[in-house]
């Protein structure tokens, strides 16, 4: 029987960022992980930190996110002073693209709400996103500008933070977790492939994975896997500057000439595949936005799979019983969401006063109530 302060269950993004920050806490932690360290969700996204671009409207979720975006030149130079890995932040904006009239009231009225909440956007016709971005569609009529919406390199990020939270003295075994071990009402740690690991405290880390980890107090319905098919082409010189998306998906440029075009949402279990219908519908994507991608190469294609929940919210903070602390469900905002969510869980399990009322992110919200 082996203890630790802390033991973190997933070894992704958001479990390494939370075990680099209780490690500079003073925290021992160990973190634990089926596979390679972010080798799922985490290195499948596209990078995107797009609170703006994405949101439906102003409320906790939108503060969460916007927080994190903030965190994000620091985080990353922080990083990078740490391992030596520049994790390729780069604030680039994004263009959200209407091709019909329905779409262009949608951003408009998009664009209203958010300057209302003093943010930054912007509409520009046809003529004025084409003039940002030459080889935008000319059948678009429209674009929403948010310039302050930005992007990383997701795989980079994930590197960096594994090997953060190793040089600052985090402890990674592998190996499966059957599940969460209580006693007397309590967690008092977790059950690794038949040995027992003792710790003050146990994080939920696993993403999609979630409810699988018994004990954890996360419901089959409550967390999901949403799989997202993604492409990757490579030009000779980068074709675009900006992040451009409308309805049905996005481009992401990178500084090399990647372009990686996504996703699809589909909730087919932990079913791994790339299909022809989800590349399909990428492929129709990509060229309605940017035609000129039609004679470029298609070098990877992939799928990972995105912790989904009901009203799309994550699970943060503490967990159902004592001892236990979440940190998961982040669904399509996990890139975006690492800093801020190792920040306010660490406060969580440190018995600090988190900087942000987690209210709307507890395990039992009157959402996950009503669904899980």
């Amino acid at each position: 029987m082996r203890h630790s302060d802390v033991i973190i269950v997933g070894g992704g993004i958001m479990g390494c960022g939370i075990a680099l920050r209780l490690r500079q806490a003073g925290a021992r932690v160990t973190v634990l992980e089926r596979s390679i360290p972010g080798a799922e969700a985490s290195s499948a996204a596209a990078g995107i930190l797009a609170p703006q671009m994405e949101s439906d409207g102003p409320g906790p979720f939108l503060e969460l996110c916007l927080r994190s975006r903030a965190l994000y030149p620091a985080f990353a130079a922080e990083l990078k002073e740490l391992t030596g890995v520049d994790v390729a932040y780069r604030p680039c904006g994004v263009l959200k693209v209407a091709f019909s009239e329905a779409d262009v009231h949608h951003l408009d009225s998009t664009v209203i709400w958010q300057r209302g909440e003093g943010l930054r956007a912007e509409l520009l016709d046809g003529a004025g996103a084409r003039a940002m971005e030459p080889r935008l569609s000319p059948k678009a009529l429209a674009a929403a500008w948010f310039p302050d919406d930005h992007q990383v390199d997701n795989r980079l990020l994930v590197r960096a933070l594994t090997m953060a939270a190793a040089r600052v003295g985090a402890e990674f075994r592998s190996g499966y977790v059957r599940g969460v071990v209580h006693e007397q009402g309590r967690a008092v740690g977790v059950d690794l492939d038949g040995e027992v690991l003792r710790a003050d405290a146990v994080v939920l880390a696993a993403g999609s994975w979630s409810a699988l980890v018994q004990g954890a107090g996360v419901e089959a319905k409550a967390v999901r896997p949403a799989r997202g098919q993604m492409v990757q082409f490579q030009t000779r010189l980068p074709l675009l500057e900006r992040i451009l998306t409308s309805e049905k998906g996005y481009l992401v440029p990178r500084a090399d000439g990647r372009i990686i075009a996504g996703s699809t949402m589909e909730l087919v279990g932990f079913d791994k595949q790339v299909t022809a219908a989800g590349l399909a519908r990428i492929l129709e994507m990509t060229l309605e936005l940017c035609p000129e991608l039609a004679s470029a190469p298609v070098v990877e294609t992939w799928a990972g799979f995105r912790p989904w929940t009901e009203d799309h919210r994550p699970y943060l903070g503490e967990g159902p019983v004592p001892g236990l602390f979440l940190a998961t469900g982040h669904f399509r905002n996990g890139i975006l969401l690492a800093p801020i969510t190792a920040k306010l869980v660490t406060q969580a399990v440190l018995g600090q006063k988190p900087t942000m009322d987690l209210a709307a992110f507890r395990y039992d919200r009157p959402s996950a109530r009503a669904h899980g």
